[in-house]
This record gives structure tokens, sequence and C-alpha cells, in this order.
């Protein structure tokens, strides 16, 4: 039985009398809206816990990690720069943050802390949730070599699609990416992004091109396959300049606050105990704490 379960256990017997804690720490985590989503499902489900923003700096990590049953945490988040350097502070890894090489997830079984990545979860269930028309017989063109285009390849191999063409600005960084991952990967050259349009069913840009404050993703998609899927990372804004060229081209448009929520399910259900939905009105919560920010 896990911390979480045990937790759960104990408010029931005693009236809710012991608050379930968990939180996401980075450096800096101002901007995080992980505590918003958490915080609406915590109501939802009338659940007695908490989930606060905690800011933790590189050198306090290892401190930080050790404390966390000491401080009645069933398990935190990570954000930059932790995702890496806490695989040395777990006792185990799963085989996803193993693959995308970044843990985004920590939970206890028993009393083992274990790292996961919940990344490339949220992208495919989002992608298949909100593009019916997506097809996994096609090749996909992925743009960006960061950590969001690891776990977008993760899954985008675990559903078999069979070739992921790769493109990024910095040449090598996309070679690294195809040495990891293996065969299915074809690296694209840069300037040549635009030839491979034809043949992919689904064009995601994994990089921050496009974002607020960000230069734009300049691709031309006059080769674009009117059933094709376009999938951007960025949410903010939601409909970036490559969206809205992918749907005057006829193709389906996904923006990226839908793997910003589906990503949380699984470390709210390791920690509440209750697997919680992405409902309309969530995202409708996360819209409008954007557009106050953008005000």
């Amino acid at each position: 039985m896990s911390l979480s379960e045990i937790s759960k256990s104990e408010n029931q017997k005693t009236g809710n009398i012991t608050p379930l804690k968990a939180a996401v720490i980075g450096w800096p985590i101002k901007h995080s809206r992980s505590p918003l989503i958490h915080g609406h499902w915590l109501n939802q489900y009338a659940i007695n816990g908490t989930y606060e923003k905690i800011a933790v700096e590189p050198e306090n990590l290892e401190t930080f990690i050790g404390k966390l049953k000491a401080e009645n945490l069933s398990g935190v988040n990570l954000t930059i720069p932790h995702k890496e350097q806490v695989f040395n502070l777990v006792d185990e890894i799963t085989a996803d943050a193993k693959a995308i090489g970044a843990a985004n997830t920590l939970w206890f079984e028993g009393d083992k802390l274990i790292a996961g990545n919940t990344d490339a979860y949220g992208f495919i269930t989002h992608l298949k949730s909100s593009a019916k028309n997506w097809q996994n017989s096609h090749p996909a063109l992925v743009i960006g070599a960061g950590g969001a285009a690891r776990a977008i390849i993760h899954a985008l191999i675990k559903e078999d699609v069979p070739e992921i063409k790769l493109t990024n600005r910095t040449l090598s960084r996309a070679e690294e990416l195809a040495s990891t991952f293996g065969s299915k990967l074809k690296v694209i050259p840069w300037q040549d992004k635009e030839t491979s349009l034809a043949e992919c069913s689904l064009v995601v840009n994994s990089s921050s091109l496009g974002m607020e404050g960000n230069p734009e993703l300049e691709l031309d998609l006059k080769n674009l396959q009117k059933t094709a899927v376009c999938y951007d990372i960025v949410y903010a804004p939601l409909m970036t300049t490559f969206l809205k060229n992918a749907q005057i081209q006829g193709a389906t448009p996904v923006d990226g606050l839908g793997m910003l929520l589906h990503q949380a399910v699984p470390g709210f259900e390791k920690w509440f105990g209750t697997r919680p939905e992405v409902t309309t009105e969530l995202r409708q919560l996360i819209v409008d704490d954007l557009q106050k920010d953008q005000a």
C-alpha cells in the first residue's frame, strides 16, 4: 500500500484529520500552474490535501528529497533544473523516465521513492482525445530536440509510428537524439524540414518557437496533407501562428495545454489515491489564468 493510500485510509477512519500533501519544486518555480490544476482536483473530489509550489535551489535538492517523508509529503512534481539531478536521489526509476532521460514525478511505494515521467503519457493521451483522425501508420515530423522532444519521440515509438523525422536548428542535438532512440529516427536538416511534410500525418512543434516573447516558428505548410494533425506544445498563446496556418491549410490543430493537464493525472492519483479527469471546466480555469497574465 502506497503512502497516499495509507493516508487516505487514515483520513476515512479519523474523519479527515491528516491532510495529504504534495508539491511542485523547481528553481525558479513562480511560473508553475500545477497548484491551480491539482488544487482544482482536490476541491472537485473533496480530498483533504494540499499542493503547493516550493522553490528549491539545486544545491539543496538532495537535502529536500531526503526529507520528503519527514515533511509528510506523498511526493512531488519536478521542473527545471531538477528533472535530471534527481536520478541519483531515488530508489527506483521507471522505464519511461529512463528512456526520456528525465523525471517529472516522484512518489512512494512503501519505503521506496520512485521517479517517473508522465510527459509522454500526457502528450499521447491528449493527441488521441483531441485528434480522432490521427494515424500512427504514417511518418511524423518532430521539430526541436529538447526535453519535450524526448518525451514525444518516446511516446510515438511506443505507438509504433513507422518513422520519426527529427529536425532542429542545431543539427548535432538532433543527431544525439537519433543515436539515443535508434533507427526509427531520421534527422532532417533544418533548411529541408518543409520537404518532408507531404508524407507526414503528424507534425509536432516541441520547441519554444512561437511562445510569447520568442521568435515564431517559420514553417511553410504548402506541402502539408489536409488530413494531417499539427500539434504545438506551446500553450501561451493557445493558437500559435503555426497552428493558425495549419488550420488554414485544412489540417487539425492541437494546442499544448492538454499535454500539461493530462501529464498531471498520474501523479495526482499516486499522491491522493483518486484518478482525476481532465474536463472542460479545468481547461477553462487554466485558460482564464493565462489570459489574466496577458492582460
